[in-house]
């Protein structure tokens, strides 16, 4: 966790040397970055990128401008903020971290299509297992999407839920070392039953509150299903593969038309080139961590943010 740490500060780092008033090419490589490394660690994802707005200064409420001076109205003829692109281009990077997870599961996912078609009878089981996982998380996304970015996307909301989830992680942790002690015996993906998907999809819902982490909660929805670390994390990547392509596609229809307007496309990909690169890279460094360190090392990193966070938001730096 020393290098998630020094990537944290070496980042914040860079987004105050490059703070701007709009979406630049350093300020989409940072939050590329941000976005890669972080989306399927389990860290939260969209904590991080709040903060690093933040020190990117991309959290300005003044209406933004297209080519000919004019303010950019969204569908609901409000008034398109720099915060708001930053927000919605957050998500729409996370089409690159997708595509990573797309790239080193091609083989389940092969497997997946084969199942729908009809062809192969494990693949149908996990399609099922991972809609009934999504499910919730879509339902209770729609209800209350406007409710979370009202009431829960700042820096307090955040520092609540890296700290409340760091000892979620501990408590986890102590039973799944007492599981290992009493008679290791553990479910895989092959065998899980929707019932089992069906609490890890609820279990995605609370991450809904930024910074608690989709990654930390169905990674922990899978030890509480029984998974072992590296079944758990592969299930949570692959529901992550739907889950997240939903929101984006979600908020690219929702602020697509006045997000492209406030940003250049090019900006645009090279944020999700990066997001691509640093997810693939984080993917496949997580596994192999989780099954020799386990959560701990995650839980003490989120501590420690926390902390930092607090301090800083008490000092008046962000």
């Amino acid at each position: 966790m020393r290098i998630a740490a020094i990537i944290t500060v070496f980042l914040f780092a860079c987004a105050g040397a490059f703070a701007k008033s709009g979406i630049s090419y350093a300020d989409a490589t940072a939050l590329g970055l941000v976005e890669g490394f972080t989306e399927f660690l389990p860290v939260s994802s969209t904590g991080h990128l709040l903060i690093a707005n933040e020190f990117l200064e991309l959290n300005s409420e003044e209406p933004l401008l297209d080519s000919k001076s004019k303010e950019i109205i969204d569908d609901s003829g409000a008034s398109f903020t720099l915060r708001r692109a930053a927000e919605a281009y957050a998500i729409v990077i996370q089409i690159g971290a997708i595509l990573a997870v797309a790239l080193i599961y091609k083989a389940e996912i092969l497997q997946i299509l084969a199942g729908i078609l009809g062809r192969n009878p494990s693949g149908l089981k996990l399609a099922i297992n991972i809609l009934v996982a999504f499910m919730p998380a879509a339902i209770l996304g729609l209800l209350f999407d406007k409710h979370i970015e009202e009431h829960l996307f700042g820096v307090k909301p955040i520092i609540v839920a890296l700290a409340a989830g760091a000892f979620l992680m501990f408590i986890m942790q102590k039973i799944y070392d007492k599981r290992i002690a009493c008679d290791g015996k553990f479910s895989t993906i092959s065998a899980m039953t929707p019932r089992q998907a069906l609490l890890i999809g609820l279990l995605q819902c609370v991450a809904m509150w930024p910074g608690t982490s989709r990654s930390m909660m169905t990674i922990l929805g899978g030890y509480a299903a029984g998974l072992k670390p590296a079944d758990a994390a592969k299930f949570s990547f692959l529901l992550g593969l739907v889950t997240l392509s939903a929101a984006s596609f979600y908020k690219a229809a929702q602020d697509g038309p006045a997000t492209l307007e406030s940003i250049s496309p090019m900006p645009l990909l090279v944020g999700i080139a990066v997001a691509f690169v640093s997810a693939a890279i984080s993917v496949k460094w997580l596994v192999g961590f989780l099954t020799r360190h386990g959560l701990a090392p995650f839980a003490w990193y989120r501590l420690f943010l926390a902390a930092l966070l607090a301090a800083m938001l008490y000092f008046n730096f962000i």
